[in-house]
């Protein structure tokens, strides 16, 4: 039996990576229902093989499904393994990781801490596994925008990898590439640049020139080139990216897709639109066949072709390329998800640039509550959102409505000039 279990576990993990999610799902599903009809509904290994369909799951963008299986395999190896235990701690983890994708973050906060101090009681504070932990709760706070908190983490995490592994390791350079875009999120090129450059070199000197790992550094070097408008030197970093994806995947495998939709953004912001459309398109083929119709990657897609079309007046085509990226992500992570909100405030522009005021704004005021309950109140999202609502109520001449957000505002701008003022959530 333990043979049989372990053979199919291991072509789960074969399709995975092959990237074949269908049949690594279907294999998955066998191998609980073997495992659970030999030993029990509650085994240790029951768990296991329902973490593992639950990462499957998660990964396809199928938050529901894998939300009551990780739950289940959690309860299973706090009863048969103490509370305590390594797995109990992984099963934390992934249950939060899941929680902060769907914009849960009230959720993957608590369980995120609990995970780590199972890990720092198991292996003391200094242990390289209890950076990764570390590191993962310092993007969860990268993501919504509190940079003062996720800042220390990932100085934290860099500090452990480089005395517990070695300078030159890759989880350095991972730590060395999400601390520079911690800083290139906030516009802090100058940091960011050489801690991009070190990640690279890292990388390319551990896992060669044509790893994947090597790909996603030279993308986020290539867009702190973009951001500050150096076009030439971003081009062939995003182009050489996407060749290493395409020769390391194979040119239909979903991860080529996410490099065709950066170099598309890349041409598609200059105002080469005859250039990012068809990788817009390419990348959504692909998306499409590989993930199905509804997963938040296709969403992705859809939302960006949208954009493209939107940006030349191109509304007819545009519109229900948004309307359809909205209700994907909505099914798939929530109502209240950033991603949700995103997509609102694009199709509300949509409407606004087109006079149609009355059907805008709910859609505006609906993606600012979203952006006001999941990032900071000074977030330049945040601030675009009162801005473009404040003039609004000006078009429909509700002045008093409009000076209140206008105040809002300024308070906001006079609170980021005192720094005794700075606002923490």
């Amino acid at each position: 039996m333990s043979t049989k279990w372990e053979k199919l576990t291991q072509e789960v993990e074969n399709l995975y990576n092959a990237g074949k999610y269908d049949q690594a799902l279907d294999v998955a599903k066998k191998t609980l229902n073997v495992v659970e009809r030999n030993m029990g509904p509650n085994h240790p290994n029951v768990a296991t093989c329902l973490y593992n369909l639950a990462f499957l799951y998660y990964n396809q963008g199928q938050y529901t499904q894998a939300d009551p299986l990780y739950k289940r395999a959690l309860a299973i190896f706090e009863n048969a393994l103490g509370p305590k235990h390594p797995d109990v701690a992984m099963c934390l983890y992934n249950l939060a990781t899941l929680y902060s994708q769907q914009g849960q973050y009230g959720l993957a906060e608590p369980l995120f801490q609990r995970a780590l101090e199972i890990q720092e009681h198991i292996l003391g504070s200094d242990h390289p596994a209890v950076a990764s932990i570390i590191h993962n709760m310092a993007l969860f706070y990268s993501y919504r925008g509190q940079y003062n908190r996720a800042e220390p983490l990932f100085k934290r995490t860099l500090v452990i990898r480089v005395h517990a592994l070695s300078p030159d390791h890759p989880n350095v350079a991972m730590s060395l590439f999400n601390l520079a875009t911690l800083y290139s999120n906030q516009g802090q090129y100058e940091q960011a640049e050489p801690l991009y450059k070190q990640a690279l070199a890292i990388y390319e000197n551990a896992l060669g020139p044509y790893h994947p790992d090597v790909a996603e550094t030279l993308y986020n070097l290539a867009n702190l080139y973009y951001n500050q408008g150096q076009y030439a030197q971003a081009e062939p970093l995003f182009k050489r990216a996407l060749a290493i994806e395409e020769n390391a995947l194979g040119p239909d495998h979903p991860g080529v897709a996410e490099w065709l939709n950066n170099l598309a953004t890349l041409y598609s912001d200059q105002g080469e639109y005859v250039k990012a459309e068809p990788l817009y398109k390419g990348a959504l083929t692909i998306q499409e066949n590989a993930l199905g119709p509804n997963h938040p990657d296709v969403a992705n897609s859809l939302y960006n072709l949208a954009n493209l079309y939107s940006h030349q007046g191109q509304y007819v085509q545009a519109e229900p390329l948004y309307e359809r990226a909205l209700a994907i992500w909505e099914n798939s992570l929530g109502p209240d998800h950033i991603d949700v909100a995103n997509s609102l405030n694009n199709l509300a522009i949509l409407y606004y640039s087109q006079g149609r005021l009355a059907q805008a704004e709910p859609l505006f005021k609906r993606s600012l509550a979203i952006y006001q309950d999941s990032l900071r109140p000074d977030h330049p999202k945040v601030i675009a959102s009162l801005k473009i609502m404040a003039i609004l109520y000006r078009k429909t001449g509700r002045i008093k409505k409009a000076i209140v957000l206008e105040d809002k505002v300024a308070a906001i701008h006079l609170n980021e000039l005192n720094p005794e003022n700075e606002i923490t959530n």
